[in-house]
């Protein structure tokens, strides 16, 4: 009687498993993970205390790892003890690989076979634009991110070991590894890396990790296989070069804004402010670590970190935002309506029309996202007068799970969390993943309407 129980019990679960497509497969998924780490996270074990930080801290911090985010609010290196920092640690590392992909390597590693449902899971959680070799992308994967973490560890943890010895040095050099590369954001020190800011080595391993993150998977794959510039995919060159022309417009007009602030750059010498300014114009598009006080950088500054992390990362990378490819899909569409019309070519290729559909519902509805929220949080805040940029900020940096803070995250009331929570599990997601999840099927109307004007502009 009891085998038969469970094997009703199995069916079920089966049942339930093959009528959800993938999107609503992730979001069960992701809401698994946040619900065992918010468990977790509520353990006294987890707190300093010795007490729980209660259940919508830690559903915020869960929430916040899951979804590569690194807003907190509670400070992780004096609310935390070390359980419950490993157990955010482990949540970040499982939430920025990919649920997926860690099944399918376990799959291989016992051998078992992977359907066709569990394939287009993984294709939808890598973004990859074929459902053919998608086992073979997780092994890729898996071997990128064991490579890149366990370099940066060792290289940390030489480089800080004569300060903190070599027990303390690993585990730091391990959790900020961890937590670069999948554009978390979360530090063990509680003014981020500000501390760090004119040294060379914690600089350069961590801008490594968290732009090799975010420029995606198939990006570095490309680049290790192919290598020379004729042979990448359209997706690649796009990524590759709007990245660098971002960054090095970012750079130059942060570098002289800041110049011009004794709050910031005033306090340092050349050499830090070069270093400062590439670390924070690379930073929001991805990451949410900082070398200098955020709430400190000029409002022009604050407001060009807002552009930065509303664009984010590339697609199939670990870090948020509408995505840069996303924005010079949009870019090349404008220019090409503006010469007169055609279809939108780049690097000798069209970009298919389709695409340039679904950029746009990823920018507009992102926008509208971001514009409810600030809304919202201006009023459960109150903070409509004096402080909209700060709301502005926040929100920007909720959705597009980028982690910069202006300090208003440790002040927020409990709708505020719950706002900003809804907001990190949806730009993790993104809204075209929740909109395709919510929706049962593809319906397309059979019926051809006669064509007519609207006036535009």
């Amino acid at each position: 009687m009891n085998v038969r129980n469970k094997l009703n019990q199995k069916a079920g679960l089966l049942a339930f498993r093959y009528q959800l497509n993938p999107p609503q497969m992730i979001i069960v998924i992701f809401a698994l993970l946040i619900g065992c780490g918010t468990l977790l996270l509520m353990m006294p074990f987890s707190s300093t205390s010795g007490h729980s930080i209660g259940f919508i801290n830690a559903l915020f911090t869960a929430i916040s790892a899951v979804c590569v985010n690194g807003l907190s609010v509670l400070d992780l290196s004096d609310d935390f003890t070390v359980a419950g920092q490993t157990i955010v640690m482990i949540l970040v590392q499982i939430g920025g690989l990919g649920f997926m992909t860690i099944s399918v390597i376990i799959a291989i590693i016992m051998r078992k076979r992977i359907g066709l449902k569990d394939r287009l899971l993984i294709q939808q959680t890598t973004q990859s634009s074929s459902a053919q070799g998608l086992v073979r992308l997780c092994i890729y994967i898996m071997i990128i991110v064991f490579a890149f973490e366990s370099i940066a560890t060792l290289i940390l943890t030489v480089h800080w070991q004569p300060s903190m010895g070599w027990g303390d040095a690993f585990y730091y050099g391990l959790f900020h590894s961890i937590s670069a590369f999948n554009n978390a954001g979360f530090a063990l020190w509680s003014e981020g890396l500000v501390a760090y800011v004119g040294d060379p080595i914690v600089n350069f391993v961590v801008i490594t990790l968290f732009v090799a993150g975010g420029l995606g998977y198939i990006v570095i794959i490309e680049l290790i296989q192919k290598r020379r510039w004729r042979k990448f995919s359209l997706h690649t060159k796009i990524v590759l070069s709007s990245s660098f022309i971002i960054s090095i417009i970012g750079f130059g007009i942060l570098f002289l804004l800041e110049s011009m602030n004794p709050s910031t750059f005033g306090l340092l010498n050349g050499n830090e402010r070069f270093q400062a300014a590439w670390f924070q114009t690379l930073v929001p598009r991805s990451s949410g670590f900082n070398t200098i006080d955020i709430t400190s950088m000029l409002p022009a500054s604050q407001f060009l970190l807002i552009i930065f992390m509303f664009i984010g990362a590339a697609s199939g990378g670990t870090g948020g935002g509408v995505k840069i490819n996303t924005v010079v899909v949009l870019i090349l569409a404008t220019i090409t309506t503006f010469r007169g019309g055609g279809k939108v070519h780049a690097f000798g290729r069209r970009v298919p029309d389709g695409s340039i559909l679904r950029a746009l519902a990823v920018v507009m509805s992102s926008i509208m996202v971001v514009l409810l929220v600030a809304l919202a949080l201006t009023i459960t805040e109150e903070l409509l007068e004096d402080h909209f940029l700060e709301v502005l900020f926040e929100a920007t940096s909720a959705f597009s799970t980028t982690g910069l803070s202006m300090g208003l995250t440790k002040d927020l009331s409990l709708p505020g969390k719950i706002i900003v929570s809804i907001t990190m599990f949806i730009g993790r997601l993104g809204p075209l993943t929740l909109a395709y999840a919510l929706a049962t099927r593809k319906q397309q109307s059979r019926i051809n309407y006669p064509e007519d004007n609207i006036l535009i502009g």
